[in-house]
């Protein structure tokens, strides 16, 4: 039996995977009451005791628990972006190349950012593959459910007397400081974060990352931008997808509710859309944190998961 603590089970993530887990016959939960919740000594207690440690904690405080776990076998998973571009961590997305080899041997793994993922799968592939520069100034645009602003966020969107003010999409992050910024450029070789504009619209979950490639960016055309990730995403987890659109139409919320990707290119040699779609939730930080789990326990990898058939 799998021994899973969740230090901070009361939040949005943190609900999400309790509640995967729970339905588990191989997983047992370790949970401490409300008097103990905050206690270190009890949260170590129960790190130690664990096989896997979630960390579903606001920043700060994911930097103060992980220290309680010292340099036991347990596995950390770390959900927040305390550690995204930490020395000493596993980035936990596996399918960039080598990356699931690394979190199969990992004792401490640090889960992507939502944005991140979508970002770093388009454009970490076409940097490898020598067809982005690693000096490129890209721009990027992602529409989220409001289900990636936690609690808050949430309440805001399901209060019936603020259905006037949430009933269009708002784009945030204005500044250009965005926390999932370093990861988007590290992760990909980046030399310059892009210019990132996440926009947050009235549906519970679902993300549709979308980067504008100027052909003058790659050195290549679509055709063999297509090939590469063709070549990179042939699982079930996260895939390649040749046209997806309905009638021209692509929806942002089509994914909610499972944990794979899908990753596709629109447009023409002059225009190039590069899109992944995925739930905010499920891939994008629930689904990709059990992924990770089972990938360092050396579990098949999709167990729990919930992946298109076929």
């Amino acid at each position: 039996m799998i021994k899973v603590f969740i230090d901070g089970s009361a939040g949005t993530t943190g609900l999400h995977i309790r509640e995967r887990l729970s339905a588990r016959s191989d997983v047992s939960l370790i949970t401490l009451d409300e008097a103990h919740r905050k206690d270190p000594a009890a949260k170590k207690s129960a790190m130690l005791a664990s096989d896997v440690t979630f960390l579903c904690l606001p920043d700060d405080a994911a930097r103060e628990a992980a220290t309680l776990a010292g340099d036991g076998d347990t596995v950390v998973i770390d959900t927040s972006s305390a550690h995204r571009t930490a020395d000493g961590w596993t980035y936990g997305f596996a399918e960039l190349p080598g990356q699931r080899e690394k979190i199969a041997g990992a004792r401490r793994i640090t889960n992507p950012g939502c944005h991140a993922s979508g970002f770093i799968a388009l454009a970490a592939p076409l940097v490898q593959a020598g067809l982005l520069k690693k000096d490129a100034r890209l721009s990027c645009f992602s529409l989220t459910g409001y289900s990636g602003g936690g609690k808050k966020m949430i309440a805001r969107y399901e209060d019936p007397l603020n259905a006037r003010a949430v009933q269009a999409p708002a784009a945030y992050a204005l500044g250009q400081t965005h926390k999932h910024l370093p990861e988007m450029a590290a992760l990909c070789g980046l030399v310059h974060p892009p210019v990132f504009c996440p926009v947050v619209s009235s549906f519970y979950a679902g993300m549709q990352v979308v980067i504008p490639a100027d052909p003058d960016l790659l050195a290549g055309g679509i055709q063999d931008v297509k090939s590469v990730y063709a070549a990179a995403y042939r699982g079930k987890v996260v895939r390649y997808a040749e046209d997806p659109s309905d009638g021209g139409f692509l929806s942002a919320g089509a994914f909610a509710g499972r944990d794979d990707m899908q990753v596709s290119v629109f447009g023409n040699e002059e225009r190039i859309l590069l899109v992944a779609r995925f739930d905010n939730l499920g891939k994008g930080a629930c689904g990709a944190a059990i992924q990770n789990m089972n990938i360092a326990l050396s579990l098949p990898e999709e167990t729990g998961l919930v992946l298109a058939e076929g």
